[in-house]
């Protein structure tokens, strides 16, 4: 597959991007919500840059895709914590689009890294 730099790939970047964004979201959530929703929306952001990293480190290409799978569904969990969150009135409207428009393009991101590795694959 050849160098394994997981650093170098803009949907890494990006998922990192919104790792910190929510974070920074959910300091201001209700404490009672800290080992709450709170935490599974940052568990979730969390597992996409790490399932991005992971499967970049392993040895076979159809690893790699299989983790990139997983970090889409992560990518769909955190988007749901969100809308649960926004409904909640734990986060306005404005903050809750912004952290979807991220998501949006971590989406479309993950979606062209895996298409382009399963043509590796097919190749």
């Amino acid at each position: 597959m050849g160098s394994r730099n997981y650093k170098g790939l803009l949907a890494w970047q990006k998922g990192m991007d919104l790792v910190t964004a929510c974070y920074k979201l959910t300091a201001n959530f209700p404490a009672f919500e800290r080992y709450g929703l709170a935490d599974q929306l940052r568990r979730a952001a969390v597992s996409i840059p790490a399932n991005i990293a992971e499967g970049q480190g392993r040895q076979y290409d159809a690893e790699f895709v299989r983790f990139l799978y997983i970090a889409s569904g992560s990518l769909a969990e955190l988007e749901t914590h969100i809308q649960i969150a926004q409904r909640l009135d734990y986060l306005d409207q404005l903050a809750a689009d912004h952290l979807l428009e991220q998501c949006t393009e971590v989406a479309r991101l993950l979606h062209g890294l895996i298409l382009f590795q399963k043509k590796k694959l097919e190749g």
